[in-house]
């Protein structure tokens, strides 16, 4: 189908591997999410996952072969002893509500500050509000979780895995950003002090790029040769 749509070639040499995890409430859909990202697949009588579970897929950014390591896990609150394993070693997290129940969205701000205190303070963080195809159940506005996005410096972004809207966006935007900054290190690691403050990197607040948002340091990325 996908004519080397980024779902592996087996001997592709690998530039980078990167752990993003997946949180929120259980039936928000973090799953599908995942198996439409990693196979393209979408089932209606998904199990609960139990326990902690990954999968990945290779794709290319800006002409490096990049490796998504998605890991996914149960949202109940049994299995929260898995925690600082999960997170261990995370580049990046998908913050997951279902648009359709309020309590999920609720729920938020108690993921967002258990990722905090367990992940890297530099992972690049999405909100994702799953199941945009119930439109006319919608209990969440989406004008409240782009607000509270941006009051913590997330990216955003509604998503539907049965109608596969955005997934693919919201797992690039995260993976590009990751790129960006582990090469914008890796930059700043060879030019020694170089020209600007390596440690501006540590502060780096990520926000939602709207209309008169300027996402800086592009024009550096670009592919001169």
């Amino acid at each position: 189908m996908a004519s080397g749509g980024g779902y592996g070639d087996p001997n592709q040499k690998i530039d980078y591997v990167f752990k993003v995890v997946l949180i929120g409430d259980s039936a928000v859909g973090k799953s599908q999410i995942l198996a439409r990202f990693a196979r393209n697949e979408f089932s209606l009588d998904s199990k609960a996952t139990i326990g902690v579970e990954f999968q990945t897929r290779t794709l290319v950014i800006q002409h490096k072969s990049v490796k998504a390591q998605i890991w996914d896990t149960a949202g109940q609150e049994r299995y929260r002893a898995v925690t600082s394993a999960y997170y261990r070693g995370a580049v990046g997290a998908m913050l997951v509500y279902d648009i359709s129940r309020r309590q999920s969205f609720d729920h938020i701000t108690r993921w967002l500050e258990e990722l905090r205190s367990h992940a890297d303070k530099n992972i690049v963080i999405i909100l994702i509000g799953n199941k945009s195809d119930l439109e006319e159940q919608r209990a969440v506005p989406t004008e409240d979780a782009k607000e509270f996005a941006q009051k913590e410096g997330l990216f955003f972004l509604e998503t539907s895995a049965l109608e596969a809207t955005n997934v693919e966006n919201a797992f690039m935007t995260v993976l590009t950003e990751i790129f960006n900054i582990v090469n914008k290190k890796n930059l700043t690691a060879g030019e020694g002090q170089g020209n600007g403050n390596p440690a501006s990197l540590s502060g780096k607040k990520i926000l939602v790029p709207g209309p008169a948002q300027e996402i800086p340091a592009k024009s550096s990325m670009c592919c001169r040769t």
